[in-house]
């Protein structure tokens, strides 16, 4: 797609400056901020931080911010128990009275 110079009335009919978007496949997009985002209802959601990651699952409560909701929640696997030897757990073996 051909670059086309930004006649945005009050820029002079200057080319905008480009925006960094990095793509990520798991999870938002991100772009070099600020950033003014309209949304399907007609409201701008703006952010000035200098970078601004855009929900792109709609599972976020911040949206149109990602809040990593897209993540996978896993817990943590429990660590192997070992197996006791007998006589170390401090309970008298079966078949053997104390």
């Amino acid at each position: 797609m051909p670059s086309t110079p930004d006649t945005t009335p009050g820029r002079g009919g200057a080319a905008a400056p480009a925006r960094r978007v990095r793509v990520d496949p798991e999870g938002p997009v991100l772009v070099e901020g600020p950033v003014e985002i309209a949304l399907d209802d007609g409201t701008v959601a703006r952010s000035d931080r200098f970078v601004v990651a855009v929900c792109t699952c709609r599972r976020s409560r911040a949206y149109p911010w990602c809040d990593t909701s897209h993540r996978r929640r896993e817990r943590a696997a429990a660590p192997p128990e070992e197996p006791e030897e007998p006589g170390k757990s401090g309970k008298p073996e079966e078949g053997n009275p104390s």
